[in-house]
């Protein structure tokens, strides 16, 4: 298999194959066939897609290297399975399927032996991980055969650290399920249809090296393995001390100092002075002049390395000419035929493009030099977060609206939104600018709340939308956030896309003709408004004659809301009823609630609500005063929803109480649990049925309204629900069933994350689990939740019981549990 861009390895592969990027000094491929060769697979069928030429030629019909090659070619991307369909015609006989971009010594004849001793159809070669989160993750019975399979989990849905390598061995009927022309997958198309089938497939767990080389970091990585013996490949040249190897025609100046484990390539000239220190290796025809420093640098074949240059913890393309006394820090990338003048400086995680020249005394920064901590990723749970001006500038915001608006097609709409602070301000117009300069229209709704914005995308069909806030609790810090077409957030699977174009830096640049517009929509409130009440039975809130109290967070909602209530005849009084920086900077929910409180209770009104400043999340108090907590909001909302509307469906996170369960059962509804995570709660509530749908931080959706946390459609939908039933808010909290949860966190290593999610399956099989998002064990009094944090180093525990002491030691034990697993 030879057909990948290699697209996470740009810019080394920008013009050229992943399988021909250099490993040791050997296309990466080369090591692949000469594994194959070495195990008795002497026919080789190649399948090719990007720049083929560059394969053909290189390998031809591969008698060079002692074995057969032919060659299939796609014209348009097939998958997986679909390229190997393409070469059906030479593959008659069982047969193993490899990358050719991949970095292994397994044994393959054990593979082969294993398939054939079980009779199966297909068998998979596995290989346990530490960290299995880019991978296909299968989970196997003890006779090998194979129970499961998940592709590209999050932490939560990582049941095993064993994954699919991409090495099958494959029998011809496999072509059976494989339609001819199509894009088909083997993990996520074909071996599901044969483990439905009941078809004989299996798992073999590899002996051995194997490494997806697959990033720059892996890249890099790969040469220090193959140095240090860990993976057994054949290097190029003779070996002329500890760990020091020459390529033919080398020349090293005797005045020159070289230190193992490193690799000379093919008539390199290392000069007086030069030092290669510890894991550098040099392609062929490398030239080091004097006093350049070179430490685990990877060069590629024909660089110019002149006079006191100093190379550390990078790689170097074909033909780049680096000129005196530049210097590369760790993590830069430069391209092929690239030029970087004299003391200029590339400084750490720098990716230079190919055909690029650095002038002469030029400093070239990244990106994240000022930043004030290293995230895993790009996206958090809000979204793109960090400090304003610091972690999250303009420079940022431009480039990952671009990363956003590569994924749209060029003339698509975005609206756009921010709070009222300045930072928020600033960074909208960075947004703004990456989104047009990728050719992308913007309806700018200026300062907004995030309902409306979400509102406004569905209404006026745009194809996204975008808003820049400030962080709640955190008036320091900025979040952008990215909706779909349908208003929501943009799913785990859309943000990862967003982060590779986002690193690799492969934006779309649209010509000055196609540059995007910017608008600002008119009555866009006025609109929200209108089908808000259209989805309400607005009559009977008004019929009712509420009194509220309630407080606008010193956010944007204030907008919106006067609309609102005089649409509704209630008597309400408002509390921070407009816009305020500062005020919304500071808001603590909490010390407005204990405010409201004091005001329902004088007024004697029938309840009170404070409004988060972004319009999503609400804090309710019941006519008593009573400030409800986030279990009491939800079970009383849900109390209300399904005592209305009989036998309907609502969406919860699976760590929300049993006392859910308790109350949709009594009233003939059903749950659908969901992953913990925003976006799939968003993306299951959309999904059509669902009458309801809740967080566990007060957020609540409506879908019939809008699939998303609104605070406003709340505050509308609870005064119906109080009006069509006749109850007292104060009376639905007291007949709710007691929650008792207790919340536990243990520090865990992101290496061991994938084998302490695995062992616990493991160990808790004999239970009734439930593996919506983690696992959760039920037990006769309750349950516990195990969920690796998808951004910090650590596992968080839940736990239910019937009583307080019940739930924390339920807890505490599945923590000891955990710790125990990482012993």
């Amino acid at each position: 298999m030879a057909g990948g861009e290699g697209t996470r390895l740009r810019p080394l592969t920008s013009n050229a194959p992943k399988p021909m990027m250099p490993l040791a000094n050997r296309p990466m491929m080369e090591h692949i066939v000469r594994l194959l060769k070495e195990h008795g697979f002497d026919d080789i069928v190649v399948t090719l897609a990007f720049l083929p030429q560059a394969i053909r030629t290189y390998f031809g019909d591969g008698s060079e290297f002692g074995v057969r090659m032919v060659y299939a070619t796609e014209e348009t991307p097939l998958g997986t399975a679909g390229s190997v369909r393409n070469a059906m015609d030479e593959l008659t006989e069982r047969f193993l399927v490899i990358s050719g971009d991949v970095l292994t010594d397994v044994d393959l004849s054990e593979l082969v032996a294993r398939h054939d001793e079980r009779k199966a159809l297909a068998t998979i070669g596995l290989k346990a991980m530490e960290n299995p989160l880019e991978f296909g993750i299968v989970i196997t019975r003890p006779d090998g055969s194979v129970e499961r399979f998940l592709e590209k989990p999050t932490w939560g849905q990582v049941f095993s650290d064993t994954i699919n390598t991409g090495i099958y061995v494959l029998d011809p009927e496999i072509f059976d399920w494989i339609d001819e022309g199509a894009s088909v997958d083997f993990s996520s198309d074909v071996f599901p249809k044969l483990l439905e089938e009941g078809k004989p497939l299996f798992g073999h767990t590899l002996e051995g090296y194997w490494e997806d080389v697959g990033t720059l970091d892996a890249y890099i990585g790969a040469h220090r393995d193959v140095l240090d013996g860990k993976v057994d490949v054949e290097i190029k040249g003779f070996r002329a001390g500890e760990g020091i190897w020459l390529g033919e025609g080398a020349e090293i100046d005797p005045g020159a100092r070289i230190e193992g484990p490193c690799i000379v390539g093919d008539y390199c000239r290392v000069e007086a002075g030069a030092q290669l220190r510890e894991y550098t290796v040099l392609g062929s025809n490398v030239m080091v002049r004097g006093d350049a420093f070179l430490e685990r640098a990877v060069v590629h074949d024909n660089a110019y390395i002149s006079e006191s240059v100093r190379l550390r913890g990078c790689v170097i393309g074909r033909s780049t000419d680096l000129r005196r006394g530049a210097r590369c820090e760790e993590g830069v990338i430069l391209g092929d035929d690239c030029f970087v003048g004299e003391h200029a400086v590339i400084n750490p995680g720098v990716k230079v493009y190919p055909f690029k020249t650095v002038e002469p005394g030029a400093i070239v920064n990244s990106s994240i030099v000022w930043e004030s901590r290293g995230a895993r990723a790009l996206f958090g749970r809000l979204g793109v977060a960090g400090l304003a001006n610091v972690d999250v500038t303009p420079e940022l915001a431009v480039r990952v609206a671009m990363a956003y608006a590569t994924m749209l097609k060029k003339g698509s709409t975005v609206t756009i939104s921010r709070d009222s602070s300045r930072a928020a301000r600033a960074l909208k117009r960075a947004v703004m600018s990456g989104l047009n300069a990728a050719g992308i229209n913007v309806d700018d709704l200026e300062v907004a709340p995030v309902p409306v914005t979400r509102f406004q995308t569905v209404t006026e069909h745009s194809q996204g939308g975008i808003t820049v806030r400030l962080v709640p609790g955190d008036p320091q810090s900025v979040v952008i956030r990215f909706f779909d077409a349908g208003g929501i957030d943009i799913p785990e699977t859309s943000q990862r896309k967003v982060e590779r174009y986002f690193h690799r830096q492969d934006f779309r640049r649209a010509f000055a003709a196609d540059i995007g517009d910017i608008r600002f929509p008119p009555r866009a409130l006025e609109y929200y408004t209108a089908a808000l009440m259209q989805s309400v039975d607005a009559e009977a809130i008004r019929a009712f004659g509420f009194q509220c109290v309630l407080d606008h967070g010193y956010g944007s909602t204030s907008f919106v809301m006067p609309n609102v209530l005089s649409k509704l005849g209630a008597d309400v009084l408002s509390v921070n009823p407009y816009a305020q920086t500062a005020g919304a900077a500071s808001f603590d929910a909490q010390v407005h609630a204990d405010r409201v409180a004091e005001l329902v209770t004088t007024a004697k009104a029938h309840l009170g609500a404070v409004i988060d400043p972004d319009g999503e999340h609400i804090t309710l108090i019941d006519d008593e005063g009573h400030v409800l907590n986030h279990d009491e909001a939800l079970l009383a909302l849900l109390s209300l929803v399904t005592s209305v509307h009989e036998g309907c469906r609502v969406a919860l996170p699976v760590a929300v109480s049993r006392a859910a369960e308790q109350i949709a059962d009594e009233a003939g509804a059903s749950i659908v649990w969901t992953k913990l995570s925003t976006p799939h709660l968003m993306e299951v509530a959309a999904s059509g049925g669902i009458q309801f749908a809740a967080s566990q931080e007060g957020g609540y959706m409506f879908p019939s309204f809008m699939p998303a946390y609104d605070a406003t459609a709340t505050f509308v939908n609870l005064l119906e629900l109080l009006a069509r039933t006749g109850v007292r808010l104060s009376k639905v909290v007291a007949g709710l069933p007691r929650v008792c949860v207790a919340h536990e966190t243990v520090v865990t290593p992101w290496e061991q994350k994938g084998t302490v999610m695995r062992t616990l399956v493991e160990t808790e099989a004999d239970k009734q689990l439930v593996l919506v998002d983690g696992v959760k064990v039920l037990t006769a009094n309750g349950w516990a939740l195990v969920v690796p944090d998808p951004e910090e180093p650590v596992t968080h525990i839940w736990a239910e019981g019937g009583s307080d002491a019940e739930a924390r030691a339920l807890a505490q034990d599945y923590a000891r549990r955990v710790r125990h697993l990482l012993r």
